[in-house]
């Protein structure tokens, strides 16, 4: 049960209202609280970003081929599609709530993307893939906020529906022979960093400015901290829900068209894994599932960390079934040091 009284939460249900929603967790920055760590999250967002310099700086010794430009730049690329679906996940997690349908949302968004350029062009299919992930995002809004579903069963669902429906429009088969300009937009490029991982520091750069900069984002962390408090205070609770799940679906969405825009196909099969790693980016780089806290930092250091790692089993040869067990490992050892760092301040 959260012991936060309405008297504890700052909401900032008018414009001219504090600009500081949730001072423990926003207060100094992100520089700030990693020398100066106030919560079990920031302690273990701190460790996670010694390990991703560590490893970064130890492979990049031991391993030629790990620190040549091309490399690094392919694990910015990689963590672009993962990247994006964190990132949205970050604004769900912050509100109290995840999503288990982004993966089949991202699948879903590239093929039926991938459909419509093969009869009107390629940047119609880009709306017609944003508009399926902004439709299942709000439908999970709507079923979580409006009807109460809680958010594990009302996501599970609509992962198992939009997965039916794609593989049943597609025969489960890739949409191949896509119009030339998909390659040519994935093959943009700005001081060598290519179209997909622009747009994933672009989604950085917005996600931010929601969390940090709006009072939509000062009402995210209210409602993670308490939704009841925040109702009775004038936040619009089932609004900002659904906002928050409509946008974590455009996210996927958007991260399945990258994935078009790289591989040249709609694949139904793609994203399979990719609610799990995506949580598990946010938990890994600090976020608790409990709400209310959390930040854009969060989800990159876990994207980083996460493709760091594929990238150097890749180049060991070491079979990267190995990454979903060290993933689960993480992820238990994060929420570990969490759940006995709150035991502690209890007693």
């Amino acid at each position: 049960m959260n012991n936060t009284t309405d008297a504890e939460l700052v909401i900032a249900p008018r414009a001219n209202a504090p600009a500081e929603i949730h001072e423990r967790d926003s207060e100094g920055g992100f520089i700030y609280r990693y020398f100066h760590p106030r919560t079990p999250g920031d302690i273990v967002q701190r460790a996670m970003l010694g390990v991703l310099v560590a490893a970064v700086a130890v492979l990049a010794i031991a391993n030629p081929t790990f620190r040549e430009p091309e490399n690094i730049l392919n694990i910015l690329q990689q963590a672009s599609l993962i990247g994006c679906i964190a990132l949205g996940m970050q604004l769900m997690i912050v509100s109290g709530g995840f999503d288990l349908s982004v993966g089949a949302v991202a699948a879903a968004s590239g093929c039926a993307a991938a459909a419509v350029s093969l009869q009107a062009g390629v940047a119609p299919g880009i709306l017609a893939g944003l508009v399926v992930g902004l439709a299942v995002g709000f439908l999970n809004g709507v079923l979580i906020a409006r009807l109460g579903i809680n958010p594990f069963v009302a996501t599970f669902g609509t992962q198992a529906i939009v997965m039916g429906l794609t593989f049943a429009a597609t025969g489960a088969r890739p949409l191949s022979l896509l119009p030339g300009e998909w390659i040519d937009l994935g093959l943009i490029s700005f001081l060598g960093v290519g179209f997909p991982s622009l747009v994933f520091f672009a989604a950085i750069a917005i996600t931010y400015f929601i969390l940090r900069k709006t009072l939509f984002g000062q009402h995210i962390y209210a409602v993670g901290s308490n939704k009841e408090g925040s109702r009775r205070s004038g936040v619009k609770v089932n609004g900002v829900l659904i906002a928050v799940y409509t946008i974590g679906g455009v996210m996927a969405a958007l991260a399945g068209i990258l994935l078009v825009t790289m591989a040249g196909i709609g694949n139904p099969t793609a994203g399979q894994q990719w609610a799990l790693l995506a949580i598990a980016s946010v938990i890994i780089g600090g976020t608790p599932l409990t709400g209310g806290v959390g930040g854009v930092s969060s989800a990159v250091i876990g994207v980083l960390v996460l493709t760091v790692l594929t990238n150097a089993l890749n180049l060991y040869g070491i079979s990267a079934f190995w990454q979903p067990a060290i993933t689960g490992a993480a992820v238990i050892a994060a929420v570990s040091f969490e759940s006995w760092r709150r035991f502690r301040s209890q007693k």
